[in-house]
């Protein structure tokens, strides 16, 4: 089997949560990671190799985030908050999938 180079990154997992900040709170005493970002309806937690966002049920799917830095070529791409371009897709088995213009 052929051995790729300049491997796509997975950027975040995403997981829903009841309340962001409880949860966050959690996490943030339970493991070694660092909060870069809070609001009431998400956080992005940085881990050493990733970064789990908490989001409530009414903001994201549950889903995993890849870099395409290409995603600006896309007539549908939309923005977060905080920039970052972002279109949704599914897998073969219907899985969300974030595509994301650069890393969080």
């Amino acid at each position: 089997m052929e051995m790729k180079s300049n491997l796509s990154i997975v950027d975040h997992i995403a997981i829903q949560v009841e309340n962001v900040k409880e949860s966050a709170q959690y996490y943030l005493k339970r493991f070694n990671c660092n909060l870069k970002y809070e609001d009431e309806t998400w956080a992005l937690l940085s881990f050493q190799n990733i970064n789990l966002a908490l989001v409530t049920k009414t903001q994201h799917p549950n889903h995993f985030a890849i870099v395409d830095t290409k995603l600006s070529l896309n007539t549908e791409i939309k923005y977060h908050r905080d920039g970052i371009g972002y279109v949704y897709t599914e897998d073969l088995d219907s899985n969300s999938i974030e595509i994301i213009d650069r890393q969080s």
